[in-house]
């Protein structure tokens, strides 16, 4: 049997925990540049459908205030 005070255990001890470490940082370098390319993606699409409701907003306004120069009476036409 191997005792624990032997070099070549501590040498495998050490190998395993840095391969672990390495892939755990790995791992979540991965998933941090996945949720980063996520979100981005979601803020754009939020952002062009913000644009589409302030453009339908501006038609809207634009509508509603020819309205009431037509029915107010201020309408030059």
């Amino acid at each position: 049997m191997i005792d624990v005070t032997e070099p070549q255990v501590w040498v495998l001890i050490g190998v395993f925990a840095t391969a672990i470490f390495g892939m755990l940082t790995w791992q979540t370098i991965s998933f941090n540049r996945a949720l980063k390319a996520t979100i981005d993606g979601l803020a754009a699409r939020i952002d062009g459908r913000f644009a589409a409701v302030d453009a339908k907003l501006d038609g809207l306004d634009r509508d509603v205030q020819a309205l009431t120069r037509h029915v107010f009476g201020t309408d030059p036409r």
